[in-house]
């Protein structure tokens, strides 16, 4: 089976769970002998320290948007300085620009290119939809629901059944100015119904995603993301000294200060003397004031040397971080569709400690490698923190139960597999 994968690239300044989600799904079907190519748009994908090839297309380059967007004149720029503003070293750059990434601000661009071939970017779908005809796959995967515009101009062009991933896509649609958020969830709900089939990464994001959109359960499925667990190292989670870890872009909507908190509250109790703090998964220029104000945070308690962010969280040097700490907490605000980082935590040996929103309940419970706590203050995290820190039994025991769980339930393969079934199953449909 051919399938191309659409997916926005990031320009790898931060610890992307769906680009490593995307990934990792095209590497797996190439495994298991399918014919699977990632397409870009916006921004270049930059994993493991790696770029995509030059002959990799880019399509839908942001800078490209962004003027032609904000800037009417522009749509009819020459062509040489459209080339311009999509190379890599362009869009390389503009990635680590502040705002890259962001989703207020970009309420208007968000409707056109949700409008597809009436929104601004016609020209654009009209490029991704020629280079689609010249591949001619059986099955074209779209990494997002902010991509549906997309859908109905590849059909009826391509003639082939058109999937749609789901994950947090309501982080980006809620963090929007009010007077658009309705109206763009009225515009998803539309433009669903030219999508085959819609996979979500948990059952609780599943949910989340059909009263959103109103999606029939015909059209969902899910499948949770998996890992490769033999590209993992498990170890005996760190006891000296112990510590916390932390991986995820690092702003507040993941919770990066309410665990700066907790471990500073943590740290009033002479028990946890030796407690460290280990944070990894870059940020954005945005995130620099924010992160500022932390380390500031941490100065005026003294903790400074105690707590260290690493940052370079590249796949090949993220065992080293593993082998580091004892426990791993990523206190998201409001909780996710799934959490990859969970699962590399898990195959490499360490248990969580999460709030009890979005998915986590979901996948802790599958696991048995982590547990739970409920709110989501710094407070509560702290307590559970201290509770669990101090039984090494606890411990041990969830690091054993989480690599089982990865190995027998989350294994990439097996996932991977899954998903071509519902692949085969939309396209028998079609016949």
């Amino acid at each position: 089976m051919k399938i191309i994968q659409i997916v926005p690239g990031f320009g790898g300044t931060f610890y992307c769970g769906n680009c490593l989600r995307d990934s990792a799904l095209v590497q797996s079907l190439r495994k298991e002998g399918h014919d699977a190519l990632t397409v870009l748009m916006y921004l270049p994908l930059t994993l493991n320290g790696q770029t995509q090839p030059e002959e990799v297309p880019v399509f839908y380059g942001a800078v490209n948007l962004y003027l032609k967007q904000n800037y009417p004149w522009l749509r009819g720029m020459p062509g040489f300085m459209e080339r311009f503003l999509n190379s890599k070293a362009i869009l390389s750059y503009a990635a680590h620009k502040a705002g890259s990434t962001r989703a207020t601000g970009l309420e208007e661009m968000t409707e056109s290119m949700l409008l597809g071939s009436e929104g601004n970017q016609h020209e654009e779908l009209e490029e991704l939809v020629d280079f689609l005809k010249k591949e001619k796959p059986d099955v074209v995967h779209l990494s997002n629901a902010l991509l549906l515009g997309l859908a109905k101009r590849i059909k009826e062009e391509v003639k082939i059944p058109v999937i749609f991933s789901l994950q947090d896509e309501d982080v980006w649609v809620d963090a929007m100015h009010e007077s658009f958020r309705e109206g763009i969830w009225e515009l998803m709900a539309q433009k669903g119904e030219d999508v085959d089939g819609f996979i979500a990464v948990s059952h609780f994001y599943a949910g989340v995603m059909q009263q959103r959109m109103k999606i029939p359960d015909e059209k969902i499925h899910v499948v949770h993301i998996g890992v490769n667990a033999d590209a993992y190292k498990p170890s005996p989670p760190a006891t000296d000294p112990p510590a916390i870890g932390y991986l995820s872009r690092m702003n507040g909507e993941n919770g990066f200060e309410l665990l700066i908190d907790a471990f500073i509250e943590l740290k009033q109790n002479n028990s946890f003397a030796p407690l460290r703090l280990y944070a990894t998964g870059g940020m954005t220029g945005d995130d620099k004031p924010f992160i500022n104000k932390q380390m500031q945070k941490l100065k005026q308690a003294n903790l400074s040397g105690q707590v260290e962010i690493i940052h370079d969280f590249r796949q090949d040097q993220l065992s080293d971080f593993f082998r580091k700490i004892t426990l791993l907490s990523v206190p998201v605000l409001k909780g996710e569709a799934f959490g990859l980082y969970q699962l590399e935590a898990l195959a490499s040996g360490v248990p969580l400690v999460q709030p009890a929103l979005g998915a986590f309940p979901e996948i802790i419970d599958a696991t048995g490698g982590g547990v739970v706590y409920r709110p989501n203050t710094s407070s509560a995290l702290a307590a559970k923190l201290a509770d669990v820190l101090g039984s090494a039994e606890q411990i041990e025991r969830m690091s054993t139960d989480g690599i089982k769980a990865v190995k027998r339930q989350f294994n990439c393969g097996n996932l991977t597999r899954k998903m071509v079934v519902i692949y085969q199953q939309i396209l028998d449909k079609k016949q």
